[in-house]
């Protein structure tokens, strides 16, 4: 199901520990023994069973200033996207300040899995995951039943960029017959082809699978284009270089808002924990309000908490910034726009981006899987 999978039009999160990328996954295939380690090492997380392992991984990804009796509280787990971010750092906060202990709930935060936190949410690994509403929509076509219930991102934040110096690449249409930098999927295709047409050109263009970053990629004229994330390698380009030439997919033709990330459960799951689903959005919906008005104190939490990620303090401190001036988090009340949601879902399915996943997922109402609805994808039930 998951190999169907490629992430966000490439830009999500195939974070490095520096930020190198932020391509939205390309996991590092595993043989099918090893990931069937994996899952059940951390099923024991996701299941609320103790072990030495989860204490040990709960002890090093999380602290809490309040130390409430355990058995008042009610065990959950959250698992990453990739390496921890500013993207995750309302819940680092929430975690810190004690916002879960007051709703009731004793929070472990997972590393992510090898096959993805939509897969581990699927199969009871974890309650909650980081994601996409477009892989929401991807994942359900292949037969998964995810529910998005928490939108973070309200503003477009992939940008798809050459380096500055390519001064024969100056708008989308420039992408023509160049190269581009991916992990591969059928939704990255349609939006940078959409976005060279929609600017005149020819949309064909020849792909290179990225290598240690996309940034170095680049850089070693292997490849002419690639997608980043303007509130993590947007900022390390400004910070470090080398500098970039971006182009933001809304304004070459691509409809709606393809950058919706937040928090997604099993809709299984969901049905017989709607008060804890809740309770989580409303705590983590705090620590991202937190986050927006104290980003300083917000990215040294995240620092504090995720140590052994070796993350930039400047980088990190300089993407809340950016995050809090763009306003891509909106006022981080969690509210999904699901009109902006089905305008970019009906672009990818006129792609026949879903009817492929149905198709190799070989699910029984392939018409139906093809054409996604942002209104049963995702709720604002649980958003205050």
């Amino acid at each position: 199901m998951m190999n169907n999978l490629k992430r966000v039009h490439g830009v999500r999160t195939t974070r490095n520990i520096n930020g190198l990328h932020g391509v939205h996954i390309a996991r590092r295939a595993l043989s099918i023994l090893a990931s069937a380690a994996l899952l059940t090492s951390l099923a024991a997380c996701g299941n609320q069973k103790s072990s030495s392992s989860s204490a040990t991984t709960s002890s090093n990804q999380t602290s809490a200033t309040n130390k409430a009796d355990d058995k008042n509280l009610t065990p959950m787990s959250f698992m990453l996207d990739w390496t921890p971010n500013t993207n995750h750092v309302g819940v680092y906060v929430a975690q810190k300040l004690g916002y879960y202990q007051q709703a009731g709930l004793k929070l472990t935060i997972l590393p992510t899995a090898q096959t993805g936190a939509e897969t581990a949410i699927e199969s009871g690994v974890a309650n909650v995951g980081f994601t996409t509403l477009s892989n929401v929509a991807a994942v359900n076509a292949s037969g998964s039943h995810l529910h998005f219930v928490y939108d973070l991102t309200q503003k477009q934040v992939a940008r798809w960029c050459s380096l500055k110096a390519r001064k024969d690449i100056t708008s989308p249409k420039d992408f023509s017959g160049k190269t581009f930098v991916t992990f591969g999927s059928a939704e990255q295709t349609a939006v940078l082809k959409q976005m060279i047409r929609h600017d005149g050109g020819k949309p064909d263009f020849k792909t290179v699978t990225v290598g240690t970053s996309t940034f170095q990629t680049l850089t070693s004229g292997k490849g002419d284009f690639g997608g980043f994330y303007e509130t993590w390698e947007g900022v390390q380009s400004r910070l470090d270089g080398p500098a970039l030439n971006c182009f933001i997919a809304g304004d070459y033709g691509v409809p709606g808002n393809p950058d919706q990330l937040g928090f997604a459960v099993s809709s299984t799951w969901e049905k017989a924990h709607s008060k804890q689903v809740k309770a989580f959005v409303q705590a983590t919906a705090r620590g991202y309000q937190y986050a927006l008005k104290n980003p300083d104190k917000a990215a040294s939490i995240l620092l504090e908490a995720t140590r052994s990620s070796a993350l930039d303090p400047k980088l990190t401190k300089a993407s809340m910034k950016d995050i809090v001036a763009g306003k891509y988090w909106g006022d981080a009340s969690g509210k999904t726009d699901v009109t902006a949601a089905q305008q970019y879902i009906n672009f990818l399915a006129d792609n026949n981006v879903y009817r492929g996943i149905a198709q190799d997922a070989k699910v029984k109402d392939v018409d139906a899987a093809a054409h996604p609805q942002a209104s049963t994808l995702a709720t604002n039930d649980y958003v205050a």
